[in-house]
C-alpha cells in the first residue's frame, strides 16, 4: 500500500476528530473553526498531497539512489528490529528539528514552510495545511538517515508516523498536559509554535520530541497570561491555494531583482525571513510589523455561497481521494491531466469564497478542465457531457445577469448582451458540430458567426480598428497561418472557408486588441489576450488537422479554447461592471463576476 493510499484511509478519522473537536467548542462556547479558513487549509493539504505525487522523487527517490550508492554501514536486519524501528523514528524526528528550524530561519525554505503557518485560526484543519514546494529542498535534511542506512521502507514508514502524530497537537481545546507537555510535542507547545507574538516566535520545532528544542535552546513553555496570536507576520489574506504556495516566493523574487548588489541578491533567499537589502528596503518599504494591528481576513460569504462551498468541498475531496488511489499506478499524462482538473476546482472554489468570482463562472471553469481531460483520456461520452455544457453555463451567466440588471433598470443597452450570448450560442453550436466526423464545415461556420458577433461586441463605442499595428499584426500572422496550412496539405474545398474563418478571427483579434489600447484598464486587456488565445488555439486545432499531428493536441486545443472564452466573458462583464449604466458598452454591475469590495 502506497503512502498516498494511507493517506486516504486516514482522512476519514481527520474528519471524525475534526467533527469533535468542532462540537466540543460549540459546547464550550469556544469555537475555532471558520468554514472558508478551514477549507482553504484542507484544500492546500489535498494540493500538498496531489502534488507529492510528482515531487516525491525529490524525497524517496533522491533518498533511495543515496542508500543504495553512499550508505556508509548496511544492515536491513537491525532496522527491521523494535529497536531499529524506534530508533529510526527517533532519528528521523530530530533530522525534522533542523528541517524544520531551518525553515524558520532562512528564507528560501520559510517560503516553503510559510504555508502551514498563515491560518489565522488554531484547530485541527490548520494540521492539514501544509505546503507543496518543500519536497524541493526538504529531502536534504535526511540526507543523515541514508548514509546511516535507514532503509527507504523504514525511512517511509517513519516520516509517515511522524506526519501523522503531528495532527492530533494543532488544538485549543486542550490544555497542557503535565509531565506529557515537558517530553513531547503537545498541544500546548505546538501553540506556541505557531503564534506571532514576540515572545513565542520561532520557537518549539520538535515533531514528536520537545526534548530537541529543549537541548538545542528554542524551547518555550505557554504564559497562561499571553495569548497565542496565530497567522504570520506578512499576512496572506486569500484563500487562493496558488498564492498561498508562491507569496514568500513572489517577495523574496522581488527583493532579489531589485537589489543592486549580487551578494544581496543570494542572500535575500539565504538570511533569516524578513531580512532585506538596505537600498530595496528604501525604496520599497514595508510597515514594521505591529501584533495589535493584526486583522482577521474573513471576507463575507452568503448563505448559497456557503453552501456551494460545501458542496464543492465534498466532491473535491472526492476527487483526491480517487486521484491518490490510483496515482502510482496511472501514467504520468494522465495523472497531469486529473491533477489540472482537481487544481481548477481548488482555485476556483478559494476564489468564490474569496468574492473574486461568482458560482458559475466557478462551475463553467470546472466543466471546461473536465472537457479537456475526458478529451485528452479518450473518456467521450463524459467528453460530450462537459464540452457543450461549459458553453451553456458561460451563456446561463450572461443571461441571468442581464435579466437581473435590466429587471433593476441599471442596464445602459442591451445590445451588448444580445452581442455576448449570441457569441456563446455560435459557439456553443461549433462545439457540438466538431464533437462529430463529418460536421467540420458546419463547426467552423458557427464558429465564423460567433467571432462575428464578437467583432460587433467589441466595436461597441468604439471606432474600427483602433490601433492600426494590432490590424497588420493580426492579419500578418493570419496570412502566415493560412500559408503554412496551404503548404501543409490544406484540401482545396476547405481552402475559401478556413480563408473567410482566419480572416474574420484576425479583425476579431484585432478589435480586441485596438479596444485595449483605447480603453487601457484590467478587463479590455484580459479581453484582448482571450482574443489571442482565441487564434492560438485555432491554430493549433488546425494545424493538427491539416498538417501534422500534434503530441496531446486536445489539450493545447480545448485549454487555449476555454481560456479565451473564460477571459472574454470576465473581461467583458467586469468591465460593464466598472464602466456603470452610463457607458455604451455597459452591460451591468455584475456580481457574479465582479470582485466583491469587502474582498478587495
Amino acid at each position: 500500500m502506497s503512502p498516498s493510499q494511507i493517506i486516504v484511509l486516514a482522512t476519514p478519522v481527520f474528519f471524525v476528530l475534526i467533527a469533535i473537536e468542532l462540537a466540543v467548542g460549540f459546547k464550550r462556547q469556544r469555537n475555532t473553526y471558520r468554514l472558508a479558513d478551514a477549507v482553504s487549509s484542507i484544500s492546500l493539504g489535498a494540493l500538498s498531497q496531489t502534488s507529492a505525487v510528482f515531487t516525491r522523487l525529490l524525497r524517496i527517490g533522491i533518498y533511495t539512489a543515496l542508500f543504495e550508492h553512499v550508505a556508509l554501514w548496511r544492515n536491513d536486519a537491525f532496522w527491521t528490529s523494535l529497536p531499529g524501528w524506534l530508533l529510526a523514528l527517533v532519528f528521523y524526528d530530530f533530522c525534522y528539528y533542523w528541517l524544520h528550524r531551518m525553515g524558520h530561519e532562512s528564507a528560501v525554505l520559510w517560503a516553503a514552510h510559510a504555508v502551514h503557518h498563515q491560518s489565522q485560526d488554531y484547530n485541527l484543519s490548520t494540521a492539514l495545511r501544509q505546503t507543496s514546494s518543500g519536497a524541493l529542498l526538504g529531502w536534504v535534511f535526511y540526507v543523515p538517515m541514508a548514509l546511516a542506512g535507514v532503509p527507504p521502507l523504514v525511512f517511509g514508514v517513519v516520516a509517515l508516523i511522524d506526519l501523522l502524530y503531528q495532527f492530533w497537537v494543532h488544538t485549543e481545546q486542550v490544555g497542557r498536559l503535565g509531565w506529557f507537555d515537558r517530553w513531547f510535542c503537545s498541544p500546548s507547545n505546538h501553540r506556541v509554535h505557531h503564534a506571532v507574538n514576540d515572545a513565542y516566535l520561532d520557537k518549539n520545532y520538535g515533531g514528536i520530541l520537545i526534548l530537541w528544542d529543549r537541548m538545542f535552546g528554542t524551547f518555550k513553555d505557554e504564559d497562561a497570561q499571553e495569548k497565542c496570536v496565530y497567522g504570520t507576520r506578512g499576512l496572506l489574506n486569500s484563500w487562493d491555494p496558488l498564492w498561498a504556495n508562491a507569496q514568500v516566493y513572489a517577495g523574496l523574487a522581488h527583493d532579489s531583482w531589485h537589489a543592486r548588489s549580487w551578494l544581496d541578491k543570494l542572500k535575500v533567499w539565504i538570511q533569516p525571513p524578513g531580512w532585506r537589502p538596505a537600498d530595496v528596503a528604501e525604496r520599497f518599504p514595508k510597515p514594521a510589523f505591529s501584533i495589535a494591528q493584526m486583522q482577521l481576513y474573513h471576507p463575507p460569504m452568503s448563505r448559497t455561497v456557503q453552501w456551494f462551498a460545501l458542496v464543492q468541498f465534498a466532491l473535491l475531496l472526492t476527487g483526491v481521494a480517487a486521484f491518490l488511489w490510483q496515482a502510482d499506478a496511472a501514467p504520468l499524462a494522465q495523472n497531469a491531466l486529473w491533477f489540472a482538473v482537481l487544481l481548477t476546482v481548488q482555485w476556483s472554489l478559494g476564489a468564490v469564497m474569496q468574492g473574486r468570482i461568482g458560482m458559475l463562472m466557478a462551475l463553467m471553469l470546472q466543466s471546461a478542465a473536465l472537457a479537456t481531460a475526458t478529451s485528452a483520456l479518450g473518456l467521450t461520452e463524459w467528453h460530450w457531457l462537459f464540452k457543450p455544457l461549459t458553453m451553456a453555463i458561460a451563456i446561463i451567466l450572461i443571461a441571468t445577469s442581464a435579466h437581473s440588471t435590466i429587471a433593476r433598470g441599471t442596464s445602459g443597452s442591451r445590445t451588448p448582451w444580445v452581442l455576448l450570448m449570441a457569441a456563446l450560442g455560435g459557439s456553443l453550436a461549433g462545439d457540438v458540430f466538431l464533437m462529430f466526423p463529418g460536421f467540420f464545415i458546419p463547426g467552423l461556420v458557427s464558429f465564423l458567426v460567433a467571432h462575428l458577433f464578437y467583432v460587433a461586441l467589441f466595436k461597441s463605442g468604439q471606432t474600427w480598428f483602433p490601433h492600426r499595428g494590432a490590424l497588420a499584426a493580426t492579419l500578418g500572422i493570419g496570412v502566415a497561418m493560412y500559408a503554412f496550412l496551404w503548404a501543409g496539405g490544406l484540401p482545396p474545398a476547405l481552402r475559401a472557408p478556413v480563408a473567410a474563418y482566419v480572416l474574420v478571427i484576425a479583425l476579431m483579434a484585432a478589435q480586441a486588441i485596438g479596444r485595449a489600447t483605447v480603453l487601457r484598464d484590467a478587463p479590455s486587456l484580459w479581453v484582448a489576450i482571450g482574443a489571442g488565445f482565441f487564434m492560438l488555439s485555432d491554430s493549433l486545432l488546425a494545424t493538427n488537422r491539416f498538417v501534422t499531428p500534434l503530441p496531446m493536441a486536445q489539450v493545447w486545443v480545448l485549454a487555449t479554447y476555454y481560456a479565451a472564452q473564460a477571459l472574454i466573458v470576465a473581461g467583458m462583464v467586469q468591465g460593464a461592471a466598472r464602466a456603470g449604466p452610463s457607458s455604451a458598452t455597459a452591460l451591468t454591475p455584475q456580481t457574479d463576476l465582479a470582485r466583491s469590495p469587502s474582498a478587495a
